[in-house]
């Protein structure tokens, strides 16, 4: 068999260091019956692409994360030598799988054939164009689809699965040559090697092909999908990152879904019902790599609330002076603006003060809380293209003494919100271990490529990279319930998330960006963090000021030298009483 060219060394039917063979006969072959196959066109009818290539820019900053390391799963990485120790124990749990048939009076022949009559179906779930012919294809699937319902069995008996009874394996037990592949703990090494490549998008298998081989051992085909799904319930139940599992874990429809990755993704990212807006957004087509802006440095909470009050009194005058308009109130309604901004406005013509006179409108005009900030060019801001600016947020341990509590919730994505009211950012709480890197990774990576809306999963490892810059911004939320550790350190978590800031286009998430602006404007608005980013900008960093300042201070003291020496000032510093020596 001809091999196609594949310029990375993982495609479809080369092997690695094989001569590039192009077969014109074989190719001609190939097309011709493609093209006179129609009677097999309503198979792969409807059927939408899930398993992509991982987009480059995602791929070239860390591979090892999308390229199978122990185990190929379908044809992408099938002849990849490194891979091929492992064809052992799938040819093993395949001849397993032909004995179950026995009874039926079936063997992993007729499986095969069943496969190549919906090879067109089959094909029709992969980007990439498989250089393989319809029977190298089937029993690949066969073989591979074997060892994975094996695999996949141990969940079933953790999820208290049909056809396991007692915590039983579905299918059997284990055999002796997967011991030390799998275990219901899942804490061998090769157990979780497994799990990682399960999940990668290169290494999917279409979900329909497996419960085809159930069903020959099954008493019915429903029995045969209630196993199946009762085997990938307790798998995700283990693999889910989020948390929401603690309360009734979301029914899984394994007939919903191609492969494992994309039903893990919409357990996460539930699809919107047609009339939920929650989730629409305007895309951009531009790719982008978002690098995080650094935020102002850590702000102490705001120890009293009594100014609160009066810059709110202020601001809210400021903003009432500013928008005045025409109408029966202007009568009373002007004298009252004159007399709040006359002052300011004659004190600030004054030479040297005119300097001053943006800062000082700035720290005291900009609303507290943000609801005195709002202008009209800020309307429709939730459904402009984003800019890369505006994933900057401020750091938990930021946020956290600026007053801005952090709580965990037992939700998917969509409970992400900011309570003004109790000044609280609520994000759902995720566990991190080892294969939750890989896992969002890849989950991130079928978004991009599959998803023709907003980037829901993407737009929240962004937003875990803004407010993560350290290991205290990880201990505090693990304290919070936010974050479950099961790594080794706060530290290599801190480099997960702030290594995870790549996307492939620009994407607007209203709910969650609208969270992230209040966050912003609440935080913004409080009079340490105000006091601190006034005192940085315009008197540390500005010497003009500090040279007006001080001008103004030899000014007085010479003006009072000079009144001082006309006249006397013992009556209002004292007397002064100065004994003079005589002479004899």
């Amino acid at each position: 068999m001809a091999a196609s060219s594949d310029p990375e060394g993982s495609g479809s039917g080369h092997r690695r260091g094989a001569p590039l063979v192009f077969d014109e006969l074989r190719w001609v072959v190939q097309i011709r019956d493609s093209l006179t196959e129609d009677a097999d066109d309503e198979d792969d009818n409807g059927i939408p692409v899930s398993v992509f290539n991982v987009p480059k820019q995602l791929q070239v900053h860390k591979p090892e994360a999308y390229v199978p390391q122990f185990i190929a799963l379908g044809p992408y990485h099938h002849w990849r030598p490194e891979l091929y120790e492992m064809e052992r124990y799938k040819l093993a749990a395949a001849r397993r799988a032909q004995r179950r048939l026995c009874p039926a009076g079936l063997k992993l022949d007729a499986l095969v054939a069943q496969f190549a009559r919906l090879e067109r179906k089959v094909r029709a779930y992969y980007h990439r164009y498989l250089d393989f012919s319809g029977e190298t294809l089937s029993w690949m699937m066969v073989v591979d689809g074997a060892f994975l319902l094996e695999f996949l069995q141990i969940y079933a008996a953790a999820d208290g699965g049909h056809g396991g009874g007692g915590g039983k394996p579905a299918l059997g037990r284990v055999s002796s040559r997967m011991v030390h592949l799998v275990d219901f703990a899942g804490r061998k090494s090769a157990h979780g090697l497994i799990l990682r490549d399960m999940f990668m998008l290169e290494n999917q298998i279409p979900l329909f092909l497996l419960r085809k081989i159930l069903e020959p051992q099954c008493a019915s085909a429903e029995e045969a999908s209630e196993l199946l799904a009762s085997m990938v319930t307790g798998l995700m139940k283990e693999l889910c990152p989020f948390k929401m599992m603690d309360g009734d874990f979301p029914a899984v429809d394994v007939a919903k879904h191609a492969h494992l990755l994309e039903l893990l993704y919409f357990l996460l990212v539930p699809k919107p019902p047609a009339e939920d807006t929650t989730w629409e957004a305007h895309d951009h087509d531009e790719s982008y790599d978002i690098e995080e802006q650094p935020s102002a440095g850590g702000e102490e909470k705001a120890s009293g609330g009594g100014s609160d009050y009066v810059a709110q009194l202020f601001a809210a005058m400021w903003g009432l002076a500013s928008k005045l308009g025409s109408g029966p109130l202007d009568y009373v309604m002007k004298p009252i603006a004159f007399a709040v901004k006359a002052p300011w406005k004659m004190l600030t013509v004054v030479p040297g003060i005119s300097g001053i006179k943006h800062p000082v409108e700035s720290y005291f005009v900009s609303g507290t809380d943000g609801r005195y900030s709002m202008s009209s060019s800020n309307a429709g801001h939730l459904s402009r293209p984003p800019l890369i600016e505006e994933i900057m947020v401020p750091s938990v341990s930021e946020l956290v003494n600026a007053g801005i509590e952090i709580a965990a919730t037992t939700g998917d994505l969509s409970t992400i919100c900011f309570d003004c009211k109790t000044a609280t950012l609520h994000l759902p709480a995720v566990t991190v271990d080892s294969n939750t890197e890989v896992l969002i990774r890849n989950l991130v990576a079928y978004e991009s490529s599959a998803a023709s809306g907003p980037l829901v999963l993407t737009r929240y490892t962004e937003l875990m990279n803004g407010i993560i810059d350290a290991d205290e911004d990880v201990a505090l939320l693990r304290q919070r319930g936010v974050l479950l550790n099961r790594m080794k350190s706060d530290g290599e978590v801190t480099k997960l998330w702030n290594g995870m800031s790549r996307s492939v286009r620009l994407t607007k998430v209203p709910a969650m960006d609208k969270a992230v602006e209040e966050v912003n404007r609440y935080y913004n608005g409080r009079w340490r963090v105000k006091t601190k980013r006034f005192m940085r900008k315009y008197v540390f960093s500005s010497w003009q000021l500090l040279t007006f300042l001080a001008a103004i201070m030899m000014l007085m003291l010479t003006t009072l030298q000079a009144f001082c020496s006309v006249y006397t000032c013992s009556r209002w510093f004292g007397a002064v009483t100065v004994t003079a020596a005589t002479g004899g």
